[in-house]
């Protein structure tokens, strides 16, 4: 399950690159904040709702998406995120 969290997370940083954490609004954390909490509606409304996700997201990625946000926030905390080193 953590090497899908990693290939997961390896896939989207190629496609968004390290600024999308590192240069979000309101700083690095906040980015990863509003990134969870919309996380967090989407898995709150398909389970409320029994419905699946419209993009093809499923309940376990969106949970997997979950755990890379907080595994970033750690190394953002640690200036280990590239563009928040210390």
């Amino acid at each position: 399950m953590l090497d899908e969290a990693f290939n997961l997370l390896i896939a989207k940083h190629r496609n968004y690159g390290p600024g999308n954490i590192a240069d979000a609004p309101g700083g690095p954390l906040n980015g990863l904040r509003v990134r969870l909490h919309d996380k967090s509606a989407r898995w709150n409304h398909m389970l409320d709702n029994e419905v699946a996700d419209a993009v093809g997201e499923d309940l376990q990625e969106t949970f997997l998406d979950a755990l890379n946000y907080c595994a970033i926030a750690i190394l953002v905390l640690r200036g280990q995120w590239p563009g928040t080193e210390s």
